[in-house]
């Protein structure tokens, strides 16, 4: 981790201005910087950047924040990955807290072994350039496949000799460790011991991380080496670093582009991504020819949700295509399908087509997932019922594992008329495989929290029953049981009449109970109110806003967070919103560090739901009103903060309260609450106590609030 003051420091370097004129043509406009968004196709300017603030804001797609947030977005990057991206930009010396020592060996391990790939990339791409074989062989190799020079550089192809050994000798003389040549898969031993190399006689394709490291190689065997070998390609095997399964080929030369178009390209091997690269199109990763994984999907989803897989016209390619459509379905992705001519696969396709004649193709050909599987399959089974019925089966178990409900619906709708089916037995079906996934997954879930508790316990005990029947619900388990309380819902929202307990239970951490519903709140005047209190919070949240007197007679600083912080739990209340109650949590903890400023801290939070919402009331956008008179000087809320903070902060619970109190009424008229002696008795103990909370509020605000029966 990085430690604070450090972090402070990149803070102070990094320019803004400075850093987004690296990817974005600014120009002046007054006090502030414009240009086109970085995040999406724009031909007017709405990406605004405010030296002054540290901020930048795009006030068309709404992307933006700090410097910080900047790189994160731009390159797709972690928090801390950016923060060493701008520590490397302005030679900042990253100190980090101290690792143990398994994390130091750990770390260390990793570390070396991303060394050694670096150093063989760079060997293999030498001997490309250098060596008379290099140029003779591979060189010739990759020119013949259409390769332009620039486009070998970029994704830093090489070769390796037919030498059996000419890396190792080369890494061992350079001081590289024996065993960490075998860990990266770069060697292996002998049963003699010694050490031979894994791509002798091969072109050599790096693979990326998504920051672009060199994780692991592939190599392709060349027709003047295949004697006595068998495998046309090999490929690192899994290692400390490189895990094959979480790695996408092509992935650190495209995540700008797949964030620009909002899409991506799935193709199969190396040269389709390059080949594809070369003639224009540069948003497409490869599988590697691995099988699609639930890693590798997840990856691409940071980018995007638009998925085209691009396949060959073949058997092989079509039977690719259906492998990988559920997972994708089940991971949330929209998904097209493209199967190139007959005969062709991306790479040859590529090098016959140009960027706009092979997007129009593709545009022109690409369908959704259950055209394609509709056509493909109602092809196959044609009159045979049996197969017809299986076909169904198996378009209607891909709709089940998506999990947008409204998703469901559409493709379901769909679905029943291409195969000209009444809705409702697809709707049923679709209903019956869902409801055995969810069953799967629960008893999965059982299963592991048994072998958990048995890992744990010394004493055996019996397994848990996977009959949900049986059991009684489990929200939290490591929390106390709650009180039940009976949430404020509508017929129009089903979805919330599933829990007999407050809708807004949240972490364990958090002890925040309300009748209110937890979405829907916008409009309400508490939410307003609420809003406009985080606003100050952010802004001013260290500002002394008056002086206290203790007991000792001192007079203590009163800041704005202490203000707002005591002036709730005086009445026993939250925000209603759990980030609000998050980022309130964390300014009470802070609130008397050194050097502590309220809207610098949460904007450069590492929690991108706090750093987004302190943006967003940070931006002049959200800016509160100034008070003036004509002919007198602008008032600011800084300046007013002494009474403010207390207007806003009564008007508040004047009204989550009088929110609260008309909910907690409608559950009253729920029968199965007044059927209930003692629920019903506790809930209008509850509403007694609102309704004296209320009334002694509205005696502070000087007016006085009478509820109609």
């Amino acid at each position: 981790m990085i430690d604070q003051a450090t972090i402070d420091r990149i803070l102070d370097a990094a320019q803004i201005v400075d850093v987004v004129s690296e990817f974005v043509t600014l120009r002046r406009r007054g006090v502030n910087y414009i240009g086109l968004c970085p995040f999406h196709n724009e031909k007017t300017p709405s990406f605004s950047v405010s030296p002054s603030k540290g901020l930048c804001k795009c006030f068309s797609c709404g992307k933006g924040g700090n410097v910080v947030h900047f790189i994160m977005e731009h390159e797709q990057l972690s928090y801390y990955e950016a923060l060493k991206w701008l520590a490397k930009k302005y030679n900042i010396e990253i100190k980090e807290r101290e690792l143990t020592t398994e994390e130091k060996q750990a770390q260390s391990l990793r570390e070396s072994l991303f060394v050694v790939n670096q150093f063989a990339s760079e060997y293999f791409q030498n001997i490309l350039y250098n060596d008379i074989d290099g140029q003779r062989i591979g060189m010739t190799y990759l020119r013949g496949r259409g390769f332009r020079d620039d486009i070998i550089k970029k994704f830093q192809l090489g070769f390796s000799t037919e030498s059996h050994d000419a890396l190792a000798k080369a890494a061992i003389q350079k001081g590289f460790k024996e065993d960490y040549l075998v860990k990266t898969g770069l060697c292996y031993r002998k049963d003699d011991g010694s050490l031979r190399d894994r791509f002798w006689g091969r072109v050599i394709f790096p693979v990326h991380t998504l920051s672009g490291k060199v994780v692991a190689f592939g190599g392709r065997v060349l027709s003047a080496a295949t004697k006595n070998v068998q495998m046309k390609y090999v490929n690192s095997p899994e290692s400390e670093i490189y895990h094959k399964s979480r790695e996408l080929y092509g992935i650190y030369f495209a995540k700008q582009a797949i964030v620009r178009q909002d899409r991506c390209f799935l193709v199969e091997g190396y040269t389709d991504v390059i080949s594809m690269h070369q003639s224009g199109i540069e948003n497409v990763v490869a599988s590697s020819g691995t099988a699609l994984t639930s890693e590798q999907i997840r990856l691409i989803h940071r980018f995007t949700n638009n998925i085209t897989m691009l396949y060959d016209g073949d058997g092989a390619g079509i039977k690719a295509s259906l492998r990988g459509i559920d997972m994708l379905l089940e991971e949330g992705m929209n998904i097209k399908v493209c199967l190139l001519p007959d005969g062709d696969d991306p790479d040859s396709f590529a090098r016959k087509h140009n960027a706009t004649d092979y997007q129009a193709y593709i545009n022109g050909h690409e369908v959704d997932f259950i055209r394609f599987k509709t056509n493909l399959l109602m092809e196959e089974a044609g009159k045979d019922p049996i197969k017809r019925a299986s076909l169904i089966s198996s378009i209607v178990k891909s709709i089940s594992v998506i999990p947008d409900a409204i998703v469901r619906s559409v493709y379901i709708r769909e679905c029943s008329q291409l195969l000209q089916m009444e809705e409702k037995i697809l709707v049923e079906a679709t209903a019956k495989l869902t409801e055995q996934a969810r069953e799967a997954k629960f008893k999965e879930e059982q299963r592991k929290q048994y072998r958990a508790q048995q890992q744990t316990t010394a004493a055996p005990t019996p397994p848990p029953s996977t009959n949900k029947e049986e059991q009684a619900p489990q929200v939290y388990p490591e929390t106390a049981p709650l009180p039940e309380l009976i949430p404020e819902v509508s017929s129009a929202e089903p979805e919330q009449l599933q829990p007999p307990f407050p809708v807004d239970i949240v972490p364990p951490e958090d002890s925040y109970q309300s009748y209110i519903p937890v979405t829907g709140n916008e409009q309400k005047i508490f939410y307003e109110k609420e809003q406009e209190l985080m606003r100050v919070l952010i802004r001013y949240g260290e500002k002394v806003m008056c002086y206290i007197e203790n007991e000792d007679g001192e007079q203590l600083p009163f800041t704005v967070t202490e203000c707002i912080s005591s002036g709730l739990a005086e009445d026993e209340l939250q925000f209603h919103d759990a980030l609000h109650r998050r980022v309130l949590k964390e300014a009470e903890t802070h609130i008397h560090d050194e050097n502590f400023i309220a809207e610098r801290y949460f904007i450069a939070s590492p929690d991108p739901e706090i750093s987004k919402l302190a943006v967003e009331m940070a931006s002049d956008r959200y800016q509160l009103s100034k008070y003036h008179s004509k002919g007198q000087k602008i008032v600011t809320d800084e300046e007013r903060l002494y009474e403010l903070v207390p207007r806003l902060l009564l008007d508040f619970k004047l009204a989550i309260v009088t929110e609260e109190m008309k909910h907690t009424l409608q559950a009253l008229s729920k029968p199965e609450i007044a059927n209930d002696p003692q629920r019903c008795n506790e809930i209008m103990q509850r509403y007694k106590e609102l309704h004296q909370t209320q009334s002694l509020m509205a005696q502070r605000a000087g007016d006085r609030v009478v509820l109609k029966a």
